[in-house]
Order: structure tokens, then C-alpha cells, then sequence
């Protein structure tokens, strides 16, 4: 017995914290020095050469650093952002950040709303973000959220948008036991460039006049210009509204909504027969033909015993072929509110967890964190059209106007 003691007293501890702490030192040392390694050679890759390099093929050269943190999984790490003289040293791994730093306050946002309980978020954001928020510190981390939507939200808008999509949605809200609507309003605009940018959105207690015109105002304020088409469905008030702000702007019904108001007439037994002749307007090869089609589709939904829909037809079918003027390969694109419906119904799958909101406020946070999320990913990074084509046709179109002038 006293042997076996002398023998257990020669056994190494191993003090087990110790070495978690140490090997997590040691993984967040190396992740902070593989990412400040890799920055290093995006600015170098944007300089065309390397640090203290000379060469003539250099387009620029280094300025100092800045330093930035980092949350990881592997604890928080210190990034030194190269600056450079000429050019703003933009890095995909800081775009990655902001992409994952959106998407965990949308969280937060969503689960406080969604009346999840403290220590459950708590354990959340551990999961999501690597550190443990505090109980004590959830409402202000939600007042920052806030604030950091708030400045995103009212950004300038810079360059021009020939073309925006405007949609809103109806969520509920509950107030003193009762139920009432609140509307989220929503712009979408490809830039002079031909990429998708979230323009705005707002709370708007209707989707009338006065919440639209709001909304409009919202945006020329900011700096919205350059509008060739609108795009939207025959809102109550809002085409007054677009002549009121936008006078020399088109306006596109989309064609999609204006389908289903012509269903709203039709029998069931005829719906196909009736959508095909729909479509067939605007299969048209140009706007005159598109006209012509759609007196003839008019005529035969007479002949059909179907005049409510033929008097809609002959009302409102040009509001639909606006398109027509516009490059022909942007058309499908254009005649159509498909772009914002897609983003509509992303947000109404992540309000419907919440019910009804407390307020309109929150509402309107909940959908402008989302909706910040997306303008992250890649929808905002694929060109969505050749926007060349429409300077080119305006370019032609001028040089016929100036030729007629001279004539």
C-alpha cells in the first residue's frame, strides 16, 4: 500500500483548464495571423506588387494600417485593415463580417420579438457569435441594433436607378388587446451599373396616397434620381403619388398583378383559355402590335359572355406595356413586380414567427434587417441587366431628335 502511494505521488496532473485555455490561445494566435496574412495579399494583389516593391507595374502603394476586431469562434481577433493611397481597400473578408455581423442582430431582433426567453438568447448568441450576451445587456444590444438599421435605413443614395420596383406588406400588430394592420413599405432600384440595391423602406399605416407619397419623398430626399420606370401593381394612390414626385418617369403596371384582377371576373372553367390569351398581348413583338392584339383578345372575351373582363382589358391594358419602350432584353424583367414579390414573401417566412408585433416600429425593423441581411449576399453582387443597352438606345434616340431638329 505505502508503495503504491509513493508510485501515485510520481503521476503527472495534468491541469485540464490549463490546456483548454492554452490550445485556444494557440488557435486564435493562428486564425488572427492567417487572416492578417491574407489581407496582406489582397493589398498586394490591388497594389500589383508586393510591400516595398518597385516595379512599374505598381498601381499604388500602402498608407499605414488600421486596426479592427473580429468575433470568431476561436475568440475575438485583432485585423490590420492595409490602407492604401489611391484606392479604398475593400476586403471580401470584412464584407463576410458584415454579412454575418447583419444576420446575427437580425437575430436578436427576432428573437426578443418573438418573446424567446433571456436565457435562451443568451445561449443563442453564444452559439451564433462565440461570446455569451449577458441578460443585462440585451436591451442595449437591441438599441444598437436599432440604431445601426436607423443609419442604414436613411443612407444617401447615390448614382442613378433607371429602373425601381416598389411593393408593400401587411403585417399585424397588437395594441391594448386589439389587432390592427401595419403596412411595411419597400423600394428595390437597379443602379446606372445594372445591380439591385435595397433602396428604402418605411412604415406606412395604408398603402394610400399619403403612406406612398411619404415614401416617395423619403427617397428624393435621400437622393433617388434618374428613374426611367417604375414598377409596381396599381396601389390606391400610388400612381398620383409617382406623378407627384417623378412626373417624367414611366410607370409599368406589373402584368403578373393585373392577370389576377382579371381572374376576379372570370369563371374557373375559363381561367386558362383566358390567361392564354393574356399572355399572348404580351408576347407581342413591339407596343403597336401588342395594342392591336389586345382589341382583338378584348372583342372575343365579348363574344365570350365576358364583358367585365374585356372592359378591364380595354381600361388598363396599356398601364401594362410600358416595357415596350424600354432595351428588348430588358422587358421580362420589367414588365413584371416578380424581383420584390420573391423578397416579400423571404420577409413574411421570418415575420411569421413573431404573430403580431408590438408596434409598428418593430414591424419595420424586423423588415429592414432582413432585408439589410440580403443586400449582403449575392443578390446584391450579380448584375441583374446590361443597363449599356438602355444608354445606347437613349444615345440613338437623341441622335434621331437632334437630326430632326437640324432638318
Amino acid at each position: 500500500m505505502e508503495q503504491s502511494t509513493r508510485n501515485l505521488g510520481k503521476v503527472i496532473k495534468i491541469n485540464e483548464s490549463a490546456v483548454k485555455d492554452h490550445l485556444g490561445e494557440m488557435v486564435r494566435s493562428t486564425v488572427e495571423q492567417t487572416l492578417n496574412q491574407m489581407l496582406d495579399e489582397e493589398a498586394n494583389r490591388m497594389c500589383n506588387a508586393e510591400k516595398y516593391q518597385r516595379t512599374d507595374a505598381r498601381q499604388d502603394t500602402r498608407a499605414g494600417k488600421y486596426q479592427r476586431t473580429l468575433h470568431t469562434k476561436a475568440g475575438k481577433v485583432s485585423l490590420k485593415i492595409p490602407k492604401l493611397r489611391r484606392q479604398t481597400f475593400e476586403t471580401a473578408i470584412i464584407e463576410r463580417y458584415r454579412r454575418r455581423e447583419a444576420s446575427i442582430e437580425e437575430a436578436l431582433i427576432e428573437m426578443y420579438l418573438a418573446g424567446v426567453s433571456v436565457r435562451r438568447v443568451e445561449d443563442i448568441t453564444e452559439a451564433l457569435w462565440g461570446t455569451k450576451v449577458s441578460p443585462g445587456t440585451i436591451s442595449n444590444l437591441n438599441k444598437k441594433v436599432y440604431k445601426n438599421i436607423e443609419v442604414w435605413r436613411n443612407r444617401p443614395i447615390t448614382g442613378e436607378f433607371p429602373y425601381v420596383y416598389l411593393d408593400g406588406i401587411v403585417l399585424k400588430r397588437s395594441w391594448a388587446g386589439e389587432i390592427s394592420n401595419v403596412s411595411v413599405l419597400v423600394a428595390i432600384g437597379v443602379n446606372d451599373q445594372g445591380f439591385r440595391e435595397i433602396l428604402g423602406v418605411i412604415e406606412g399605416e395604408k398603402e394610400d396616397k399619403s403612406g406612398w407619397s411619404n415614401f416617395l419623398q423619403h427617397l428624393k430626399k435621400r437622393g433617388l434620381k434618374g428613374v426611367r420606370l417604375f414598377i409596381t401593381d396599381a396601389c390606391m394612390g400610388l400612381i398620383e403619388s409617382l406623378a407627384e414626385y417623378y412626373p417624367k418617369s414611366k410607370w409599368q403596371r406589373c402584368i403578373v398583378h393585373f392577370y389576377r384582377n382579371v381572374f376576379g371576373v372570370v369563371p374557373n372553367k375559363k381561367m386558362a383559355e383566358v390567361a392564354d390569351m393574356l399572355k399572348a398581348i404580351h408576347a407581342s413583338g413591339d407596343l403597336k402590335a401588342a395594342l392591336e392584339k389586345s382589341r382583338a383578345v378584348s372583342k372575343k372575351l365579348k363574344e365570350m359572355k365576358l364583358p367585365k373582363a374585356a372592359e378591364k382589358i380595354d381600361e388598363s391594358i396599356v398601364e401594362t406595356l410600358s416595357y415596350y419602350h424600354f432595351p428588348r432584353t430588358h422587358r421580362k424583367r420589367i414588365r413584371t413586380n416578380n424581383v420584390l414579390e420573391r423578397i416579400m414573401k423571404e420577409i413574411r417566412r421570418r415575420t411569421r414567427v413573431v404573430g403580431a408585433f408590438p408596434d409598428g416600429n418593430s414591424a419595420l425593423m424586423l423588415c429592414a434587417a432582413r432585408l439589410r441581411h440580403i443586400a449582403g449576399t449575392r443578390w446584391g453582387q450579380l448584375r441583374y441587366l446590361n443597363i449599356d443597352l438602355l444608354k445606347e438606345q437613349e444615345a440613338e434616340k437623341q441622335l434621331k431628335e437632334e437630326s430632326a431638329g437640324y432638318n
